[in-house]
């Protein structure tokens, strides 16, 4: 196969969401990271050896992946495919929403909701405000980081509450008019060690 038509292969299996493993690995993020044979394609002409280096996937941000970002609209349609001509499969109403960007392509983001749920949305419909979904149960939203502190509100399982920083086992959000501090693992939203300052 010449080389314009390998890049056309892949372009195609990366705008169906499609995986190709071309002597390679699959790496974090859906990229191709070079298997331990080679690190790049070769084309052999008149007995000489052609290093063709793999084009970079398109549409790539630069930016960390996966990553949590949260839902900018009311209203979001998650898409079973990049763009769209692809069906609707579900319509998300919760703005504020916190999802996870496991992939990119061109303006469109593959999420992962909370409930594992995948799809696309268009960039448009996500921002980098940081924000958290209460899980599991109801929560005693604290007035200091720490177990015996007082409380300042009860939160349900499944309030949403604006992210303002995370230090060690304690997260401090704000939700309703109220601010203090949740443990780590009662929250969707961010990873585990991650710091928000």
């Amino acid at each position: 196969m010449s080389a314009p038509a390998v890049r056309c292969a892949l372009a195609a299996l990366l705008a169906l969401g499609g995986i190709l493993a071309l002597g390679g690995l699959l790496a974090p993020g859906g990229l191709l990271a070079p298997g331990p044979a080679a690190a790049q394609e070769t084309l052999s002409q008149s007995g000489s050896t052609v290093e063709i280096p793999r084009p970079p996937p398109p549409g790539r941000t630069g930016l960390p992946l996966p990553r949590f970002v949260s839902l900018r609209a009311d209203e979001v349609n998650l898409r079973s495919g990049p763009g769209t001509r692809y069906p609707i499969d579900w319509v998300y109403r919760r703005s504020g929403m916190p999802v996870e960007i496991v992939d990119e392509f061109d303006t469109w983001r593959r999420i992962r909701d909370w409930q594992g749920t995948e799809g696309w949305v268009h960039q448009s419909m996500v921002q980098g405000r940081r924000s958290v979904l209460v899980i599991g149960q109801r929560r005693t939203l604290k007035r200091r980081p720490e177990a015996a502190a007082a409380g300042v509100a009860l939160l349900d399982a499944g309030v949403i509450a604006a992210l303002e920083s995370c230090r060690d086992d304690w997260c401090q959000v704000s939700a309703g008019g109220y601010s203090g501090w949740l443990p780590r693992d009662s929250l969707y939203g961010l990873y585990p060690g991650e710091e928000i300052r």
